[in-house]
């Protein structure tokens, strides 16, 4: 294994891009767990006879393990290095595959799916992206998007996998299947990683889209802009959970089947992979804030088509549109804080606010369900979703509104000068 750096001069280099292909393929690995739990929902609720949110719960507990486990496995990256780190993630993944094919109850089924979050998930994600960063200077930011991507090609490719698993085999052969094929492709593509990035100095943060004073974030006291981002975090994913974890579970309901309700959520994360490149795009040219705005505002609108519309062809037209309309939102929250704060703060608050975002993606995938379940249909579930996305627009719009004010006193201060 190679201990020492990577020479700079190897940064935007070919051996950069093919170890982003093989980061790429280590994400769409690593984060398989985040979606084929929602293809087994259904299964998994008939076979332990629980409710809908009892169902949902190993859900919920392996994104709040991702955002724990992000911490941890960040730290061990710096320490010893990304491949020890990545051989860990394997083991983790197919131990938790093995673990939750073997499970007896939906609380064991859920235990394994927090190992795969807390490490399996975890290894593949903050971890990932920190070293893509560092390989890319010129096109850092398309890299960047191709890596967090990653997770959004898992989702489009497994859901229909997994589910012609459980239609001829079941839902536990399919699971022992899929952890040997994603722990040994992790294992294998760790090889590839085993070079450290290079070593290079922290470049002088230069001037970026709507960048303010940083020692007062939008006018704010750091703490507090902080505590709004997580709270506005938190209430998006939320929102965001709810058709990504029930699409399965609510065409079942619906008549239509558990297979059409997994091509559905495959389609909407194949469209979350287009929404993440076009948000960077939109992203460098208005800055974060109002591409967070213009984000939520959409997915708002997609939440609202669900309520009015349950047929089968508007379901896949709409899943599309919700797809394209949230896939960019989390990767925002990353652009916001290194607009608005200072650079050497940057690690750690990108990683507390990307820890909300998974909190919000764990309530709202057992909040969803603990409404069903007191309501019998999914139609108190779309509202709330509707109530947090109206908070998040709220929290930004007002974010929004104060950047503005300080960009127009500060253009009256240098009018007066």
């Amino acid at each position: 294994m190679h201990t020492a750096p990577a020479d700079p001069s190897l940064i935007d280099s070919p051996q950069a891009l093919r170890r982003l292909l093989a980061t790429l393929g280590l994400v769409v690995l690593g984060n398989s767990s985040m979606y084929v739990v929602s293809v087994v929902l259904p299964a998994v609720q008939a076979e332990f006879g629980v409710g809908r949110a009892s169902a949902s719960l190993p859900y919920t507990l392996m994104m709040v393990c991702l955002g724990l486990g992000g911490l941890v496995t960040g730290r061990l990256a710096d320490r010893h290095g990304l491949t020890p780190v990545l051989w860990l993630g394997a083991l983790a993944v197919f131990g938790g595959f093995l673990g939750a094919s073997l499970s007896g109850s939906i609380w064991a089924f859920g235990l394994a799916h927090a190992v795969m979050g807390f490490i399996g998930g975890s290894s593949t994600f903050a971890p990932l992206l920190a070293d893509t960063a560092l390989w890319w200077n010129r096109r850092r930011g398309i890299a960047v998007a191709v890596c967090a991507s990653g997770n959004y090609v898992a989702g489009a490719i497994w859901p229909p996998i997994v589910q012609y698993g459980i239609d001829t085999i079941g839902w536990r052969p399919t699971y022992l299947a899929l952890g040997v094929v994603c722990g040994v492709g992790m294992l294998a593509l760790s090889l590839r990683m085993r070079q450290r990035p290079p070593s290079i100095m922290a470049a002088g943060a230069g001037a970026v889209h709507g960048q303010t004073g940083r020692g007062r974030p939008f006018g704010l006291a750091p703490g507090t802009a902080m505590a709004l981002l997580c709270v506005a975090g938190v209430a998006c994913c939320v929102a965001m959970a709810m058709p990504q974890v029930h699409i399965v579970a609510y065409c079942t309901d619906l008549g239509f089947g558990a297979a059409q309700g997994a091509q559905m959520l495959s389609l909407m994360l194949a469209c979350g992979i287009v929404s993440r490149l076009v948000f960077g795009l939109i992203c460098d040219r208005i800055g974060g804030i109002r591409t967070l705005l213009l984000g939520s505002a959409l997915q708002g609108v997609a939440l609202l088509l669900f309520l009015p519309y349950d047929g089968l062809v508007p379901l896949y037209v709409i899943s599309a549109l919700f797809g394209l309309f949230q896939g960019g939102i989390v990767p925002t929250y990353a652009i916001i804080v290194r607009e608005h704060f200072p650079p050497s703060q940057a690690s750690v608050r990108v990683g507390a606010v990307i820890m909300a975002t998974l909190v919000g993606m764990a309530l709202g995938g057992w909040l969803s369900g603990w409404i069903f379940d007191l309501t019998g249909s999914y139609h108190a579930a779309f509202l709330n979703g509707i109530g947090w996305n109206l908070l998040n627009l709220s929290i930004t719009g007002w974010l929004f509104l104060r950047l503005r004010s300080q960009h127009a006193a500060a253009r009256g201060t240098a009018l007066s000068k």
